[in-house]
């Protein structure tokens, strides 16, 4: 049988992309906890997730297993305000699940869509969107807020872990808006070795250097303190194997998503994404027993199934005109 060239990646390959993508993220989200649980100096945990990285790249770099990027000065600060925005998304999800349920800043992490949409509007150019995308930011926010009230309680919200979830959603919607123009070109110039994978390199790294002086300006001063009573509390090989693992997970959780994006393209990757909020809101609340009430189930499952809505009709495209004969 003669052999075909190969129209697209297989079904195999993006089943397997998506797996690992989807495992590496619940494991990130698993370990992130259970570190911040033992130490309260959460952006110092965010940069040692990042150190992580770091090391991966450059053992793939200096071994030869992957290109290294070759990038000019100029190249390199167009990435800034990207690697910028980055840190920010990353500290904010560690800071916001740090002091809040991992199950809660999920909940709020699916509110990003109308982060996006405002974003897309306020900064050029402009990103106007179909009206029922719109529309559906209705029941993301609708679902957010129903999820926010307990039964007997009214409504109960962890302040902080909204804040620092709601940072973490800005920063996002920032880094998609200004680094989509950036990454493109970088990956269209063959000669910089700018694939998905070092793409997310390049800003992993731009990120660290950004998250160190938050960390000197917020924990410095007690960092010492905390780890001294984090290890005499459970002992420094648990600290930092966690922090180690959640930094090793939340390294391989993005070059898959990176991996399978540039695959399959924004779209199903944000369909994807929206269902692995599911999957890490469920299995978190498994393992820190974390309390469901019928409200936050219901709200979630109404926001979450306003982003999956969002994320379909926000690409949707007006029918061709048809060419008259």
């Amino acid at each position: 049988m003669s052999g075909k060239a190969a129209s697209g990646p297989s079904n195999l390959k993006l089943v397997g992309l998506v797996a690992a993508w989807y495992a590496g993220n619940t494991l990130y989200n698993i370990y992130n906890k259970k570190a911040t649980n033992m130490i309260h100096a959460h952006w110092f945990v965010a940069a040692a997730q990042l150190v992580v990285g770091i090391v991966w790249s450059m053992v793939m770099w200096g071994t030869g297993m992957r290109k290294m990027p070759n990038l000019t000065a100029a190249d390199i600060a167009a990435c800034v305000p990207i690697g910028l925005f980055a840190c920010l998304a990353h500290a904010g999800s560690v800071l916001a699940m740090g002091v809040g349920a991992v199950s809660f800043a999920q909940i709020v992490k699916a509110c990003e869509p109308v982060f996006a949409a405002v974003v897309g509007l306020l900064l050029p150019p402009m990103d106007v969107k179909p009206v029922l995308a719109y529309a559906m930011l209705i029941p993301i926010v609708g679902g957010v807020g129903l999820a926010c009230v307990k039964e007997g309680k009214g409504v109960d919200i962890n302040v902080t872990a909204f804040a620092w979830a709601s940072m973490a959603n800005l920063a996002a919607a920032l880094k998609g808006k200004m680094g989509g123009s950036v990454t493109k070109s970088l990956k269209g110039d063959k000669s910089k070795n700018m694939d998905s994978a070092n793409v997310y390199a390049v800003m992993n790294i731009i990120s660290f250097l950004f998250n160190v002086p938050m960390v000197v300006i917020a924990e410095m001063s007690t960092l010492q303190d905390e780890w001294d009573k984090a290890t005499a509390e459970h002992g420094a090989q648990a600290l930092i194997t966690n922090i180690a693992l959640s930094g090793f997970f939340f390294y391989i959780y993005n070059e898959f998503a990176f991996a399978f994006t540039a695959n399959v393209g924004a779209v199903t990757s944000s369909v994807l994404n929206t269902a692995k909020r599911v999957i890490i809101i469920v299995v978190s609340s498994i393992v820190f027993v974390e309390p469901m009430e019928r409200n936050t189930v219901i709200g979630s499952a109404i926001a979450i199934g306003g982003t999956f809505a969002y994320s379909m009709a926000s690409k949707k495209k007006p029918a061709a005109k048809k060419k008259k004969a």
